[in-house]
């Protein structure tokens, strides 16, 4: 957990890590990711570790044409704990999959030490399926 002095960085730097998302920068992205990092896209199996993480986050990369996530409400503990609620999109052939999302990071001296999405797995697949 970071200290107090970090915690007013902690939503610039998840704006900033969304926003590689959005420039489907994966380099970028990874940059934002503590090398022992936990990541949970639940209800998916965790991933822990930038090589881990790497090899789940190119499968959505790799998938999409484009990428689209929009932050709606994004709040921040006075642990440095940032909240946000996202629509997370992704241009799969010619249609876009829209989730909507919960994800809560935890930061240390500006990188993600643990992340985790929470997202109806079964809204995902029937639009995958095409429902």
């Amino acid at each position: 957990m970071s200290d107090d002095s970090d915690n007013s960085d902690n939503s610039a730097t998840i704006t900033d890590f969304i926003n590689a998302w959005n420039a489907v920068d994966l380099d970028q992205i990874m940059s934002y990711i503590a090398p022992d990092c936990f990541y949970h896209n639940i209800p998916m199996e965790p991933a822990v570790g930038t090589e881990a993480i790497l090899a789940v986050l190119k499968g959505f990369v790799e998938m999409s044409n484009q990428v689209d996530f929009t932050i709606h409400n994004i709040a921040e503990s006075s642990e440095g704990v940032v909240l946000t609620e996202r629509t997370d999109r992704f241009l799969i052939g010619e249609r876009w999959v829209a989730i909507p999302v919960m994800g809560t990071f935890e930061l240390d001296g500006g990188k993600i030490t643990a992340w985790r999405d929470y997202f109806d797995m079964g809204q995902f697949q029937q639009q995958m399926a095409g429902s």
